[in-house]
């Protein structure tokens, strides 16, 4: 297996080519045609025979000369709408950003089905993979899985790998059981009545309600969740009115909801609808609460990480192979393939600042910098995963 990173090892250079040429034109949200195409071009020069799925995604699979179950590889393939500002010569110039790394798993995905190749082999069974659109949407992996991803053939389990800023650079955290919060993301429409800024009197102001819904949807977690349950709310969007003299007819706020239990989601959910519809009858005013997507929590199996870190503990550095059993209140929308396959989903360091001043910076942060030396060894890494546990199950 020691072959595997060397063999990877000689293809960076041709990693960080495709990263950055990827970085160079991000898009987002559920259609990349350029990123899509050159994905698809990459893999026919490996000689894959892809196929498309869903708009932007793509799926390529490799069988073994042994026969044998079915492994998934996921990498996401979108960006976020932000300006980049990370001071290196081949930053984004169209105003949307690689500030998550999806560049980096794309790479790494590439470089492992070229490394597929040179041990075809060694692969006792099939392995698939998958490229995909909107995971920042939260709406890719259920587009993906409605359109049948884990069949043809059926997959038997599933690994994504994702890159860590501030992490030590190549060190893989592989979390147990529930270890990424699901998120909610939703959206209050706040209708008044517009008037002039004069004579308040003669309309109804949607921003003072929506001030009040604010403030008091911060009561759901001080007083309504037990403070041993993780749970966040927070409103990232405050948006009404033009001009500072005019009341306008309607403010919208949105927001999103993080727990690690789908249920009490669902609860805060309709705390958050009855919170705003009833504060702006209150005011004489309207409001209504819609979901715009959602990802439930992320579930690895705690028996395949750790197989799987096993695995990786003895094929590469053990005291790097870090397994953990609480994670945080990020969300991945991987997590609802968790729910139909047993899934490891794990996170491999960018670099802290220690390293290089420019790493270490937070995800999906403009200045945000990964270190590229990581590429062959998330490559080299997932092959070894995928051949270890074929040829163990």
């Amino acid at each position: 297996m020691n072959t595997i990173f060397e063999s990877a090892n000689e293809l960076k250079q041709e990693l960080i080519d495709i990263r950055r040429t990827i970085h160079r034109c991000p898009e987002v949200g559920p259609v990349l045609p350029k990123t899509k195409e050159f994905v698809l071009k990459k893999l026919r020069e490996y000689g894959y025979e892809p196929q498309e799925i869903c708009e932007s995604g793509i799926i390529a699979t490799i069988e073994g000369e042994k026969p044998g179950k079915t492994f998934l590889f996921r990498a996401d393939m979108d960006a976020l709408a932000i300006k980049e500002e990370a001071p290196v010569p081949f930053a984004s110039a169209n105003g949307s950003m690689h500030a998550c790394g999806h560049d980096m798993h794309t790479a790494m995905l590439l470089g492992a089905a070229r490394l597929l190749k040179q041990y075809q082999k060694d692969i006792a069974g099939t392995i698939k993979l998958v490229f995909q659109p909107d995971e920042e949407g939260f709406t890719g992996a259920k587009a993906m899985l409605k359109a049948g991803v884990l069949q043809n053939p059926s997959v038997d389990a599933a690994m994504a790998l994702h890159v860590n800023s501030g992490t030590p650079s190549g060190v893989v955290l592989c979390g147990l059981g529930t270890c990424m919060a699901g998120c909610t993301l939703f959206r209050i429409r706040v209708k008044g009545k517009g008037c002039h800024g004069a004579m308040p009197e003669n309309g109804v102001d949607p921003i003072n309600i929506a001030a009040h819904v604010y403030l008091s949807l911060q009561e759901i977690i001080a007083r309504e969740i037990a403070p041993m349950q993780p749970a966040v709310v927070t409103i990232g969007k405050f948006s009404g009115g033009q001009a500072p003299n005019i009341i306008p007819e309607e403010v919208v706020l949105e927001g999103t909801i993080r727990t690690f239990d789908r249920e009490l989601s669902a609860q805060i959910y309709e705390r958050i609808e009855k919170i705003s519809t009833q504060t702006a009858s209150l005011f004489r005013g309207e409001a209504t609460v819609t979901e715009i997507s959602s990802a439930p929590p992320l579930h690895n199996d705690e028996e395949m990480t750790k197989n799987i870190a096993g695995y990786l503990k003895e094929a590469y550095e053990p005291d790097k192979i870090v397994v953990f059993e609480q994670g945080g209140m990020g969300s991945e929308d991987f997590a609802s393939y968790t729910y139909e396959i047993p899934c490891s989903y794990l996170l491999i360091g960018a670099g802290t600042a220690q390293e290089n001043e420019l790493y270490g910076k937070p995800m999906h942060n403009d200045h945000v910098v990964f270190n590229e030396d990581i590429l062959p060894i998330g490559s080299a890494l997932l092959v070894t995963g995928a051949l270890r546990w074929l040829n163990e199950h």
